[in-house]
């Protein structure tokens, strides 16, 4: 059996205690000491994962790094630093490392990486061997067929028949939570339930119980036993949305679930076993919320088992004139007008917008679009995109509610387009006004002159 992992380490006891681990979770290794030595090893291609010390006697680790990228070598690269920089690690990672760990590194946690990181080398050669054999059309509940939406279609079809962590990123708007849904129907969890929650959504002193359940009398208003949402989903998927809204305490419980699998009420010593899959996703950098100490490292290191990056619908341009017939069409069955297509100045409006809001603003755009207008032909003049016509009108908050210490510039004027549904009015105004209170819902209830029971109920509604 060829080695699968080349261990790059100028310290040959810490060489040695690798390899021993790496055994044992029956994993092959070969070990080099300089960089040179570690090139002309990878150059023969036998290697599907590098452990690369940064610090070498002969060539930096990010030179390495550096022509491993530059050559297109099939590796996965895992960066070992004994820094404990956190910003340096990204920067590596940013610059074609897969993953990284800091020295000392313990057994679980080095073990966990290579095995995550050859798991993610067999799906991106799935995606590989299979990405051209997709035609147009719907796939997963998703429209288009560029390539980097062959790429997710691809990586959905091999992750679904395992039960390994999915993280997936995305902007708002470009299709987290029906990525999710696709994994889910696609694999042998399919007949169990899919549960989602949203954590940003949900109160910070109510949201553990909406993920593991209540007993009764276990705070004020818990008038019954409650099962939460793991317990729901035994046996199917637990799909956690906006998981960086997870304040930190909940952060280190939902840890702990993950590691044991095991489920205690709020005010309950009992625990349950479930056989749940967990899916998260997040509309933020992951890394940069790690960084900042906003997302526990371990707890990321357990959910993103395999990453799946959403592409923003600027990014797509194949695509949009698809999704835009397809939602057309969908449109005018639903409301019984009569359009048949676009008009070529529509086409031209659709590929010259940026979409902001991704797959959830063109299809708004075109329901809208629908509802008031007739004829065979959609065209340019019907489309309220920014810039085309559009009305508008400004919302401005109050000062003393800017967000402060975010290093992010201050947005206080709100825009919105007085030729939409009240209720997307009404919805952009209100999650904008909690954005702009740094997430606090009291706050953005005393601005709106609105009760916070009132914004919380509408935003179970829009879930």
């Amino acid at each position: 059996m060829s080695e699968s992992v080349l261990i790059v380490e100028d310290t040959g006891s810490v060489a040695i205690v690798y390899k021993a681990w790496l055994k044992k979770a029956g994993i092959t290794a070969r070990h080099v000491e300089d960089g040179t030595s570690a090139l002309k090893e990878l150059r023969k291609g036998s290697y599907r994962v590098v452990l690369l010390d940064l610090q070498l006697p002969d060539i930096n680790g990010i030179e390495i790094l550096e022509t491993i990228r530059d050559e297109g070598m099939a590796v996965s690269v895992i960066i070992v630093t004994s820094s404990g920089s956190i910003k340096t690690a990204v920067e590596v990672m940013r610059a074609g490392a897969h993953d990284f760990i800091v020295k000392p590194a313990s057994e679980e946690r080095l073990v966990i990486t290579v095995k995550n990181t050859l798991d993610h080398q067999i799906l991106e050669t799935a995606v590989t061997d299979i990405k051209k054999s997709l035609g147009k059309g719907e796939h997963f509940g998703f429209v288009g067929s560029s390539l980097p939406m062959v790429a997710v279609y691809k990586t959905i079809e091999a992750v679904s028949r395992s039960s390994a962590s999915v993280f997936v990123t995305g902007e708002s708007g470009t299709g987290k939570e029906v990525c999710a849904e696709a994994i889910h129907k696609s694999g042998p969890r399919k007949n169990k339930r899919f549960v989602a929650l949203n954590c940003a959504a949900i109160p910070d002193n109510l949201i553990e119980s909406e993920i593991f359940g209540h007993v009764r009398g276990a705070f004020t208003g818990a008038t019954t036993d409650r099962d939460g949402a793991a317990s729901a989903a035994d046996g199917g998927t637990l799909f956690l949305d906006e998981i960086c809204e997870m304040e930190p305490g909940l952060q280190s419980k939902l840890l702990r679930f993950l590691q044991t699998g095991q489920v205690q009420k709020v005010g309950s010593d009992r625990v349950t076993k479930v056989n749940v899959r967990i899916i998260c996703a997040t509309n933020r950098d992951p890394l940069r919320e790690v960084e900042a100490g906003r997302l526990r490292e371990d707890l990321y290191y357990r959910l993103h088992v395999v990453g799946i990056h959403l592409p923003p619908l600027r990014e797509r341009d194949g695509d949009i004139v698809e999704i835009a017939e397809h939602l057309l069409k969908r449109a005018s069955d639903e409301e019984g007008k009569a359009f048949k297509g676009l008009s070529s100045d529509a086409i031209d409006s659709l590929l010259s917008y940026t979409w902001p809001g991704n797959v959830r603003e063109l299809q708004n755009i075109i329901r809208n679009a629908v509802v008031l207008n007739d004829g065979e032909e959609l065209t340019a003049d019907m489309l309220s995109l920014s810039g085309t016509g559009m009305q508008g009108l400004h919302c401005e908050l109050p000062n003393k509610y800017r967000r402060r210490g975010t290093g992010e510039e201050d947005e206080k004027i709100i825009d919105v387009r007085i030729d939409q549904p009240f209720d997307i009015i009404e919805r952009t105004v209100i999650e904008a006004a909690i954005a702009q209170c740094n997430g606090s819902i009291p706050k953005a209830a005393e601005i709106l002159k609105l009760s916070p029971s009132t914004i919380y109920r509408k935003k179970e509604n829009w879930i």
